[in-house]
């Protein structure tokens, strides 16, 4: 049954069965010669469909929607799904994305446009190929120096605990040794927590999942201290609001200026000095690759007496203990 119009009140609504697939909806308009036209591009893309294939008529905004219905994470996507609209995904090359990454992000650096535009387009068309619904894409990166990041140490953590408040001291001791993201640790709410079991629910917004983190003596401690408990257990709303307090402190503290990132850092950094191999460190910190953890956080110590552990012996053995070793 071909595609005709019949009315609602004064919209003009369309019905019919078009390559064996029934087709109904509103034109959303009174004006009938509009409603026509309406029907007939919805009779006609379900005939292209139909012939050529689902890719000659997918849309990004249908692509979209299917990888935000398969409950893949959904950061950044707002903003290029602004972008692309119904920009048919034959029509996205990687040249193209990369320019809308210079449009969406006019003033950033090639590490966020990576993150924030190439990356989520990415996603969704290859999420539309894995359906069969369009061929896969491959964009080229835009290149990114990569400079060494400065992890906090346990001293480092000590000293700022001992000049914030206490929301702000268990805050950063959090980080430090769960090696939970900012935005991780100010979504903890207290019903998260389970002081008995010496535990915490972290729901990890990056890599869209939830881990189970253990809350050492030191935080048991400054969690415990932390007054008026309400809903979220460190107070602070967002990063933006918690950045002021914190760079008070490291004033006031004086030492040197650190991130919130660099908390998170410190973790993985003690964690591997400490001889944790990189499968655990990422699994108790919550990264999807154990590979980018030794890749990004696996420092060179600077003791050259670290040898000495393959033989067993102490990593930091005065002179005088060698030379009774010897004898």
């Amino acid at each position: 049954m071909p595609v005709k119009l019949y009315r609602r009140g004064e919209i003009w609504h369309y019905r019919g069965t078009v390559a064996g697939r029934r087709l109904r909806g509103s034109t959303g308009t009174s004006d009938k010669a509009r409603a026509q036209r309406i029907a007939a591009e919805k009779e006609g893309r379900q005939w292209k469909g139909h012939l050529d294939g689902p890719a000659s008529v997918l849309t990004f905004a249908q692509a979209a929607l299917k990888y935000r219905a398969s409950g893949r994470p959904t950061r950044f996507l707002a903003p290029v799904e602004d972008y692309w609209k119904d920009t048919p995904v034959l029509e996205i090359t990687g040249g193209a994305i990369r320019q809308a990454a210079l449009v969406i992000c006019p003033n950033a650096g090639p590490a966020t446009r990576n993150r924030q535009v190439i990356v989520p387009t990415q996603a969704i068309i290859n999420h539309a190929h894995s359906l069969e619904l369009c061929p896969k894409i491959s964009v080229k990166r835009f290149p990114v120096v990569r400079r060494e990041k400065e992890p906090a140490t346990w001293q480092w953590i000590q000293t700022f605990m001992a000049h914030a408040n206490p929301h702000l001291g268990a805050l950063a001791c959090f980080m430090f040794l769960t090696g939970a993201r900012i935005s991780e640790a100010l979504a903890v709410t207290w019903e998260d927590v389970d002081l008995n079991a010496r535990r915490a629910l972290i729901r990890q917004t990056k890599v869209g999942a939830e881990r189970w983190a253990h809350l050492p003596p030191p935080l048991m401690a400054a969690m415990a201290n932390i007054p008026d408990r309400k809903e979220t257990v460190f107070k602070y709303s967002s990063r933006d609001t918690a950045a002021p307090q914190w760079d008070k402190v490291i004033r006031r503290a004086a030492i040197k200026p650190l991130s919130f990132h660099a908390c998170r850092h410190g973790f993985a950094t003690a964690m591997l000095q400490a001889g944790v191999d990189p499968v655990t460190t990422a699994k108790r910190g919550g990264w999807k690759s154990p590979a980018h953890v030794f890749a990004t956080y696996g420092h060179a110590m600077d003791d050259e007496t670290v040898t000495d552990r393959i033989i067993g012996t102490p990593l930091t053995q005065s002179p005088s203990m060698a030379r009774k070793a010897l004898k």
